[in-house]
């Protein structure tokens, strides 16, 4: 059995990721594959607990590198847990944010030094990189006020405020430009439907055998 591919979904607040990566998913069960949705922080039980720890309380509750050693402690229940029998199974695993995402909140945005980062990485993440990354670009101003509507327990990132998100909106689009090959930039202003055309559009383009499936 081949090995499965491994898509990951960035962007920052109020981006639509979640909602584009059910729509992905939807896509791709469609075309006959077996299909894995998870997310970062979580996506195993045991990364789903330390999640509750990030992602609720002020934006001062931990420090960057706490902050970072705590994802890191997560993503490496999730890698073990769920993305590589995932993937060693033939699926495509779809993920919610990955690595990149602690690499542009948490290296360029809190400050913390990316060598040190990419180290503890490669010790967590056994070698994995994504195939394909959709990078979900959007205003930081009106990333914020979608997000607003929907504030709740799990919105400590979300509090950062709009300088925050417009370092982060920068940090993201630097990335993807040093990674053409693995990168691809969606527009996400418009709507959910329109956008998934764009991504399925991309991602024929990289898969070219889902031709044969849809």
């Amino acid at each position: 059995m081949s090995l499965g591919k491994f898509i990951t979904l960035e962007g920052g607040e109020g981006t639509g990721k979640s909602t584009q990566a059910k729509l992905l998913r939807a896509y791709l069960e469609s075309c006959g594959l077996q299909v894995v949705l998870t997310r970062e922080p979580g996506g195993s039980p045991g990364a789903e607990l330390i999640r509750h720890l990030l992602v609720e309380g002020a934006p001062d509750r931990w420090d960057p590198l706490s902050e970072y050693l705590l994802f890191s402690a997560a993503r490496r229940n999730h890698v073990q847990n769920t993305i590589v029998p995932a993937l060693t199974e033939g699926c495509w695993v779809i993920c919610d944010r990955f690595y990149d995402s602690s690499r542009v909140y948490q290296g360029v945005a809190r400050g913390l030094n990316l060598e040190f980062m990419d180290n503890v990485y490669e010790m967590v993440a056994e070698g994995i990189v994504p195939d394909l990354t959709f990078l979900f670009d959007l205003p930081a101003e009106l990333g914020h006020d979608r997000v607003q509507v929907r504030m709740g327990r799990e919105d400590r990132f979300e509090q950062m405020g709009v300088a925050f998100h417009q370092k982060v909106r920068n940090a993201y689009l630097k990335l993807a430009e040093g990674n053409p090959d693995r990168f691809r930039v969606i527009d996400a202003r418009g709507y959910p439907e329109a956008i998934a055309d764009d991504v399925i559009k991309v991602l024929v383009s990289k898969f070219p055998e889902l031709h044969s499936r849809s």
